[in-house]
């Protein structure tokens, strides 16, 4: 852009002198000299001509924020001439009383990185919002060179609004083969403890997920099925593919089957002048999770049934059967058999969908997975939040007395609430953690409290930090089980703790555990 400034000014320059020389030899001369700086400047390409008939507004500055051009799209959509800001300073310009307010150039003047930022400008009688995205241009020893600020005006990107849709599911549908490693963390700690009825569905999962059964998954609300699900999807042969997941209760009835099914343009009133294409169709050569699938209306049973069994569908409007290749995965918190009994789901597609049944079962029932799942969900958002926390031998206790009706999701919450109230000391209070159970305070006070255990603290006869003391000596109390230990499965026996647990103290400690043991200490 400096290029293009500096011979454009040239040219401006040489066309004054050419309208002010007579002599027409000395003009001819002159006019191939500039002919000969256009090709020079363009190579073959005239970029302004390119960047004037974009329809987003440009804006370029240099590292100072001296304004160096605005494309006609600018002036078209903001009403802001070159004469109003050409050579100026972009933070003279911001402000109520004056051409805009928001925007990105300053920011990344700033920050020297890309950002995303909201604009109104006021040339026009009615200010005007637009979109802006600010990138940075690096000279190659790494300073800044220029800004460039891209805009479009928020009343065209309404005009996107009839293929928004489409564009959210097509990304929606869309998997990438190689997952990150954010993304494959979260699939790969989807589920959380190992023991009892979850480990033989471990095992279930290890043994269906390559096939293309129709898997049933039951539970209560809150227990994890769409965790299990998405198990099953990450350890599937069809990983690959398009996951497409709907909530079936969260869609009105009478807008599920076009969600489900898609349609031909012009098949009822309101549709989509275009049409639109249905989740099955997404979800072509991949899995479909249907959620909440007892919620469902009986018309709308009879056409899934179709579709899973005859593997196409026909969109609502259209004549051309559309063939399908998709695994299907159920889930609900209904008890399917009682309403099949009761006439409220249909026999067929609830054997059509049974083929593998799991129930999952409620935290309850899970209590030895109770200290993993709050070690996992403390770890996630202290990370979240940036703050340490940590519950309490006898907090767990009592977190094992509760009967957890809302199930994990109940128990998540707890702990982002707990690890929210707990700034600056990283635990929190038996009465809190009472009041939120709703245990019986009177219980918990009547309680024989324990004899407290006091470290050989130096100076204990004089004023101490209590919270140091309880600290300093659960340290040492790790410190002393971890050397006669091999593992921490063997350390945390000899305490009564979890393994998870023990592994977690080391770290908000910072004992050298790994140090120790190569020692031999």
């Amino acid at each position: 852009m400096d290029q293009y400034v500096a011979i454009r000014d040239t040219r401006i320059a040489l066309q004054k002198l050419i309208a002010s020389v007579q002599d027409q030899h000395l003009v001819t001369a002159l006019n191939g000299i500039d002919r000969a700086l256009a090709v020079f400047h363009d190579r073959g390409i005239d970029f302004k001509e390119v960047t004037d008939h974009l329809d987003d507004s440009l804006l370029i500055t240099d590292a100072d924020g001296i304004v160096l051009y605005i494309n006609l799209a600018y002036t078209k959509n903001t009403g802001i001439t070159e004469e109003d800001v050409l050579g100026k300073d972009i933070h003279q310009l911001i402000g109520t009383d004056k051409l805009f307010t928001g925007g990105a150039v300053c920011s990344v003047l700033e920050g020297k990185k890309q950002v995303f930022r909201l604009s109104t400008t006021y040339k026009t009688e009615q200010p005007l919002m637009g979109y802006v995205v600010g990138t940075p241009l690096f000279r190659p020893d790494g300073s800044l060179r220029q800004v460039v600020a891209c805009s479009r005006p928020i009343p065209s990107l309404r005009s996107l609004q009839d293929d928004f849709e489409t564009f959210v599911h097509e990304v929606n549908s869309l998997k990438p083969k190689s997952i990150n490693k954010e993304s494959a963390k979260e699939l790969s700690e989807g589920m959380v403890g190992r023991y009892g009825s979850l480990e033989q569905i471990g095992v279930l999962i290890d043994h269906v997920a390559p096939t293309d059964a129709s898997i049933l998954i039951t539970g209560e609300s809150g227990v994890g099925k769409e965790v299990i699900a998405d198990e099953i999807y990450r350890r599937s042969l069809r990983n690959d593919k398009p996951y497409v997941k709907i909530n079936c209760a969260s869609i009105p009835a009478h807008l599920l089957e076009s969600e489900l099914f898609g349609y031909e343009k012009g098949a009822f009133t309101g549709a989509n002048t275009k049409g639109k294409i249905g989740l099955f169709e997404y979800a072509n050569n991949g899995t479909l999770m249907l959620d909440e699938i007892g919620d469902m209306s009986m018309d709308l049973q009879v056409k899934l049934l179709r579709a899973i069994q005859s593997q196409e569908i026909t969109r609502i409007g259209g004549t051309k059967p559309i063939r399908l290749n998709i695994r299907f995965l159920a889930l609900t918190n209904a008890d399917l058999k009682k309403k099949v009994a009761e006439g409220g789901f249909r026999q067929d597609l609830y054997y059509r969908l049974n083929v593998i049944p799991i129930r999952v079962p409620p935290l309850r029932e899970r209590q030895q997975d109770l200290e993993a799942l709050c070690d996992h969900f403390i770890d996630r958002f202290s990370r979240k939040y940036s703050r340490s926390f940590h519950l309490t031998q006898r907090q767990l206790d009592y977190m094992k007395e509760y009967s957890w009706p809302g199930n994990i999701r109940e128990l998540e919450n707890l702990i982002e609430y707990l690890v929210l109230c707990s700034s600056g000391i990283g635990q929190v209070g038996d009465e809190m953690l009472a009041g939120l159970l709703n245990l019986d305070k009177g219980v918990l006070l009547a309680e024989e409290p324990r004899k407290p255990m006091v470290p050989a603290v130096p100076g204990l006869e004089e004023e101490i930090d209590f919270n140091a003391a309880v600290c300093a000596y659960e340290k040492q109390l790790l410190e002393y089980a971890l050397r006669g230990s091999s593992t921490l499965q063997e350390a945390g026996k000899k305490l009564n703790l979890h393994a998870s647990t023990v592994c977690r103290k080391i770290k908000q400690y910072q004992i050298e555990y790994g140090r120790q043991k190569r020692r031999g200490l």
